[in-house]
């Protein structure tokens, strides 16, 4: 995400990054260049100049020219001055009703009902509720239709009725139903339309009114840039929402929605959408947004990530087999489908500090892991659990199951067993010492 507006960023502050004599000319000069970065990527031409204005202001106060690393100051001004554009600290999300009702709004395309079942399923796994959805788009039968499919997909249990156009007896009878079956969280999907309309807002204005909800919540397509913040502020207007979704920043998105929202309406970004699957959601964090802009990663997320997929009596297991010379094909198999669910990979990539610049122009598939599993999938459970008994005519009857060749199958051999010297290494103190250091990390 934001991979243009990083790459230019990173290009306007090179210079005072020791490269060449620090001045007030050249800082200027560099704060010229940031601003011209920012309008790039549709962020609104007011807060772009009062934003590079600001930073040069505390540059100047703070001497950045006659300090001993004036680069790497101006970029901490730059990061904590995009921090605060952003929202400043990370917002939560208010459950205190019983149930709590969540109404979400936005235009239609941008992503509303997908990220329902994102944020249903966020609750139900993070924060152990009980969420319940409710189907408020009476005019897209398919909308109804495709609630139904992401509650199934995820769990949880969906309130339609087909046979009723009053959107606002819907949400009502859908918070009754909840009630009745004790859920604690309602989720309340409405109807959008392809530009913002008298109808839509009246008719979205009567169900907040009628339900009066803990948290409104506007969802808006990060893709759509300037146009998004535009929107922001016509639902705003109408319905003083509480927080803001950014869907889709997994996409080409240039940056503008996320950086210029909070300014524009004063709400909070509470939720990002980072990817097609429902774990793909991510509570917003400025700081650690602006470190992913700067080029910095994020490696405390990508920690937190890392953790919420950790099994521990999984791991104790793996230990056991790793300390007996018993680690196989299955016990990697399994590692990777752990990997797989923290999101996807150009994601997790983006997270390490550099990666990004280092992969630039690469097509980071989703399915890196693919010929990997075909070829698992193509031993048998002996072959698996002893991979030393793979021989000459094994290796090519693998090849043959998986669609792979014979040097592909040697290659995933090779990496598998300095994976497995490496883990064994571990076992001794290089896993503590690697534990101290994420924890510094963090």
């Amino acid at each position: 995400m934001f991979d243009n507006l990083s790459e230019k960023l990173d290009k306007a502050l090179h210079v005072l990054k020791g490269h060449g004599q620090i001045t007030e000319i050249n800082v200027a000069e560099t704060l010229k260049e940031v601003r011209r970065a920012l309008l790039d990527a549709d962020v609104n031409f007011k807060i772009a100049k009062e934003f590079t204005n600001t930073v040069k202001e505390k540059a100047l106060g703070q001497n950045v020219l006659s300090s001993l690393q004036p680069g790497q100051l101006m970029v901490k001004l730059v990061k904590d001055e995009l921090t605060e554009l952003m929202g400043g600290e990370a917002e939560g999300i208010d459950l205190s009703g019983n149930p709590s009702v969540i109404l979400m709004s936005g235009l239609q395309g941008s992503g509303k009902t997908t990220f329902s079942g994102k944020l249903a399923n966020f609750l139900k796994n993070k924060r152990t509720k009980k969420p319940l959805l409710v189907a408020c788009d009476v005019y897209r039968p398919a909308a109804i239709d495709q609630l139904h499919i992401v509650g199934d997909q995820i769990g949880v249990e969906v309130y339609s009725d087909r046979g009723n156009n009053d959107p606002v007896a819907i949400a009502k009878a859908g918070i009754a139903h909840a009630k009745s079956v004790g859920c604690n969280v309602v989720i309340i999907d409405t109807a959008g339309r392809l530009a913002v309309d008298e109808q839509m807002m009246n008719e979205i204005s009567d169900i907040h009114k009628a339900i009066k909800p803990q948290e409104t919540l506007f969802v808006v397509d990060s893709m759509t840039g300037q146009d998004a913040v535009n929107t922001a502020k016509a639902f705003n207007d109408v319905l003083n929402f509480d927080g803001v979704i950014l869907t889709k920043l997994d996409g080409d998105t240039r940056g503008g929605a996320a950086i210029s929202i909070k300014s524009v309406v004063d709400k909070p970004i509470k939720f990002i959408g980072t990817g097609e699957k429902m774990e793909a959601i991510d509570v917003f964090h400025p700081s650690r947004m602006a470190d992913r802009i700067l080029g910095m990663g994020d490696v405390v997320s990508l920690v937190e990530r890392a953790q919420e997929q950790f099994d521990e009596e999984q791991a104790r297991k793996i230990q056991k087999k790793i300390a007996k010379n018993k680690f196989g094909f299955d016990d990697f198999l399994s590692q990777i489908q752990q990997i797989k669910k923290m999101g996807s990979m150009k994601d997790l990539m983006g997270m390490i500090p550099g990666a990004g610049k280092a992969l630039k122009g690469l097509d980071i598939d989703d399915d890196a892991f693919k010929h990997i599993e075909a070829i698992i999938h193509s031993m048998t459970p002996e072959e698996r659990s002893t991979p030393a008994k793979l021989n000459a005519s094994r290796k090519k009857r693998i090849a043959a199951g998986s669609g792979t060749s014979i040097q592909e199958v040697n290659q995933l051999l090779k990496q598998f067993n300095q994976m497995s010297k490496m883990m064994k290494m571990m076992q001794g103190g290089g896993g503590k010492k690697m534990m101290q250091m994420m924890q510094n990390m963090k």
